[in-house]
């Protein structure tokens, strides 16, 4: 269903799966890719049978930062239609990668192999993330000169400590799944091959919950992270008190009341 020549997108069940696809360049950030990716987290917001989404890559990568010759040969081997439609939202590119597009679904990062430049500062965006032993992460723009401009130098050392932050910004060195674990980049390591599965475990757990209440609480996890406690407080009564008056909340307690399965339905 959907998806671009370098985008594969399928349903497990509730969760949207989005497959950066092309393993040959370790699945470095296409137009066509970055298209997909911004049409993805827009088709999952906007369809209420899907209540997660998980992104992961194809052919043992995830994500080996922005295609650069291609980018500078103007787009490359992309299609007329998806410079026309980067030209048509400058910010599209942004959108896709996460830098200040939130989507409202839970988005569950399954990471294997490299996942590094673009592809960690794409991590940053993502709201769970899972990583194979043999993964590899790391933010190398300033190896080459570079900036990492896609959100890194103002959201990492909101995610981990600011030592490591810096530390990752400033070397410009590879990490391993461990050394991003420990910082608190990652929250899983499994074996390798093992992240897409991991990944959809987490989502058929996010999945079973009720969907209004998953996406108030995502939301407000967001909207408070800077707050002051005393505003962050008062903004989740805002967010939380309405969840308690809907049909799902109702049908929440009756189910465990009734020791079955709740049958949630959005309102």
């Amino acid at each position: 269903m959907g998806g671009t020549e370098h985008l594969t997108v399928q349903r497990e069940g509730a969760t949207l799966v989005l497959t950066l696809n092309r393993p040959e360049a370790k699945n470095a950030l296409s137009l066509p890719m970055l298209v997909g990716l911004y049409d993805g987290w827009l088709a999952a917001d906007a369809d209420d049978a899907i209540r997660s989404v998980v992104l992961t890559g194809a052919g043992g990568a995830f994500c080996a930062g922005m295609d650069l010759k291609a980018l500078a040969a103007g787009g490359g081997m992309a299609g007329e239609q998806y410079r026309d439609r980067m030209k048509a939202d400058p910010d599209l590119h942004w959108k896709a990668m996460l830098r200040h597009h939130r989507p409202r679904k839970p988005v569950i990062a399954a990471v294997e192999g490299h996942c590094v430049a673009g592809g960690t500062e794409i991590l940053q965006g993502t709201d769970i993330r899972v990583a194979a032993e043999s993964a590899t992460f790391g933010l190398f723009e300033v190896r080459r000169g570079l900036f990492p401009i896609g959100g890194s130098t103002v959201r990492l050392a909101r995610q981990v400590p600011r030592t490591h932050a810096l530390e990752m910004l400033l070397t410009g060195r590879p990490y391993t799944a461990r050394e991003a674990e420990r910082i608190g980049l990652i929250g899983h390591v499994v074996p390798d091959g093992g992240a897409l599965k991991k990944a959809l475990e987490i989502a058929e757990l996010i999945n079973a919950n009720g969907p209004l209440a998953v996406e108030a609480v995502k939301a407000c996890v967001y909207e408070t992270a800077e707050l002051p406690e005393a505003e962050g407080l008062a903004l989740e009564l805002e967010r939380g008190w309405p969840i308690f008056d809907t049909a799902d909340a109702k049908e929440g307690s009756t189910a465990f009341a009734e020791k079955r399965p709740a049958v949630f339905r959005r309102r």
